[in-house]
Order: structure tokens, then sequence, then C-alpha cells
């Protein structure tokens, strides 16, 4: 039975898109439109330089390719499926998550795992289809390519807990739609997902060495094109861990603070 629940809850947004097949057609036009976008971008920016910033030409399109596909690993339309915790917090239905035979940290970590699989197929697609066409550049050994997975699944639990947090701050604001959009774009700006981060002015790089945000997507992208060696690998990855660890705590924290705060709150 446990199984059967965690199967269930781990399918619950997945199926929204699986049963919806214009939402996958238009999610498959959209990646497809903006790899193109700034793929392009990329390589006009290039045009008339070799290397900026540390990157030549071919590392930065690589770089911005992927993190337009890492970005479907939790891209997902929650809204649609009404699941998402700032709607249960206005509906006031977040009390069934603390009704069903499976606890909400659970509920939620099981959803967000059904969610990052399924997503890894449409980023795996993408990207085997990018590395045939030439848009990206493999990994140059063999060593690079296990550290980049390594890294890539540590900073995707780093982003689960992150957006974890994010979604608890529903708990005390309860209608923060405009905060979430704030926060979920720093997120994106100060983990590379827009451009790398050494683009950016020292007291920004020097700033976000003291935030999780780059330990889930410009660490593990920076270790595939090169950017960071394979000699400074095991500090980077040690961070991530500890970043894993301490959002972790904090979580798990808000958690128990957050289940003294349910109530039925009328939408």
């Amino acid at each position: 039975m446990a199984v059967l629940n965690a199967w269930r809850a781990a399918r619950v947004t997945p199926l929204g898109e699986l049963y919806t097949p214009p939402r996958m057609t238009a999610a498959l036009l959209r990646l497809t439109v903006q790899v193109v976008l700034v793929a392009s971008l990329w390589r006009g920016l290039y045009a008339q330089t070799g290397t900026t910033a540390g990157l030549d030409r071919d590392q930065a399109v690589t770089y911005a390719v992927l993190a337009v596909l890492a970005s479907r690993l939790r891209e997902l339309d929650q809204f649609a499926g009404r699941d998402t915790v700032i709607q249960h917090m206005h509906f006031g239905t977040i009390v069934y998550w603390y009704l069903r035979p499976l606890p909400p940290q659970r509920y939620y970590a099981l959803r967000a795992l059904g969610e990052q699989v399924y997503g890894f197929a449409w980023a795996l697609g993408g990207y085997v289809v990018c590395l045939a066409a030439g848009v990206v550049r493999p990994p140059e050994s063999a060593a690079v390519a296990g550290v980049f997975a390594l890294s890539l699944l540590l900073g995707q639990w780093v982003l689960y807990y992150v957006m974890l947090a994010l979604d608890q701050l529903c708990f005390w604001t309860l209608r923060n739609s405009a905060a979430m959009m704030i926060l979920i774009f720093a997120q994106n700006l100060l983990s590379g997902v827009y451009a790398p981060l050494w683009f950016f002015p020292d007291w920004f790089i020097t700033l976000s060495t003291f935030l999780p945000f780059q330990a889930t997507l410009s660490v593990p992208l920076s270790l595939y094109v090169g950017r960071i060696q394979l000699s400074e690998a095991p500090l980077q990855l040690a961070i991530q861990a500890a970043w894993v660890v301490l959002l972790g705590l904090f979580t798990r924290f808000l958690w128990h603070r957050a289940a003294r705060r349910v109530i039925s709150q009328g939408g």
C-alpha cells in the first residue's frame, strides 16, 4: 500500500501533462524556440571575439543551451492541476495534505521526484538532439561526465529544497504570488540560468557565493564546459552537499512550524 501511495503521489503532475497532448506540444515548441534563440544569441555575441570572461563560443553556447534544457527539470504546470501550496492555502484545502495517508512532507517530496523524473526525460531527449546536431559539445572526458552527473544530482537536490522553502513561505504569508515571482526570478538570476555568473560584476559574484542558488545550476554546467576544472570539483561538490544538509534541516524545521498554522482558509 505504501508503494502504491508513493507511486500515485509521484505521478500527479506528469499525468496532467500526459493527458493533455496540446500542453506537451506547446512545451516542445517552447523548448525548441528557446534552444534556437539562445544558441543564435550566443553565437552572435561571439561573432567578433574569441574568448570572453574565460569562455570561448562553444563553451558559452553549450552552457546556455544546457541551462535551457535543465530548466525543464522543474517547469511543469502545477497550477493547472490546482496542486500548488499557494493554491491550497488560498482555497483552504491545504488541510487535506495533513489528512492523507502520506505525511505532507513525504507527499511533496514524492510529487517533486515524479516531476523531476518526467522533466529529466525531456531534458535528456533535448540534450541528445542538440548533441547530435552539434549545438552543444560533449564533455571532455568520462571523468568530467561523471562529475557533472553527480553535481547535477546535488544541484537538483539543492533546488528542491530552495523551491520547498519558497512554498513553505506561503504558510506565513497566505497570498504571496508577487513575492514568489520575485524570489523565483532571483533564484534563476543567481543560479546562472539567464547568463553565466562570470559575466556579472565582482560584487555580484561574491554575493552569490554566500547563497545556495549557484549550487543548483551554475556549478554543474561550469564543470561540464570546463570553467571549473576537475581538480576543483571535490570542493564544489562538498559545498553542494553542505547546502543539501543545511537546507534539509531548515525545511524540516519549517514543516514542523507550518503544521501549527494549518487552518481551513476559505477561498
